[in-house]
């Protein structure tokens, strides 16, 4: 069956939408990731702006590619009955590649955090993906690791 099988219901249609994501995601398929998102999609930044649309999206997988490695593991994902609205849970190991400005300096230092993530599901698209994970735990994980460089 596909995602969009008819048969199935609105809530497994979502489920598996969102796991699509994060194995798109996992594999650094940043087309695949876009290719699951409405035209208009709002991206929530943790601790940051709000982005409308396809290429500020586009845009910041771009700069997160440049700066970082990341994998999503222990993922959990849940959503309401009619489909309309899912949140994933799930650790990100990552790795600070390069200097993100305004952030502490990149030597390489790896980082393990808990993420929530909520999503607005537009039918079998991605309308709103908000993302949080505790800033100044990273921090610490990456200022720590930059005193044992």
């Amino acid at each position: 069956m596909t995602s969009s099988d008819p048969a199935r219901t609105p809530q497994a249609q979502a489920l598996d939408l969102v796991t699509r994501y994060y194995a798109a995601f996992n594999a650094g398929d940043a087309a695949g990731m876009l290719g699951l998102l409405t035209d208009d999609v709002q991206h929530d930044v943790n601790e940051g702006e709000t982005q409308r649309g396809l290429e500020p999206f586009r845009a910041f997988l771009a700069k997160m590619d440049a700066h970082y490695r990341e994998r999503a593991s222990d993922l959990v994902v849940m959503a309401t009955p009619d489909g309309t609205r899912a949140a994933a849970e799930f650790v990100i190991h990552g790795e600070y590649l390069q200097t993100d400005p305004g952030l502490p300096d990149a030597r390489g230092q790896t980082y393990v955090l808990p993420v929530g993530a909520f999503f607005e599901l537009r039918g079998d698209k991605i309308a709103r993906v908000t993302n949080y994970y505790n800033l100044a735990e990273w921090t610490r994980q990456v200022s720590v690791g930059a005193e044992h460089a």
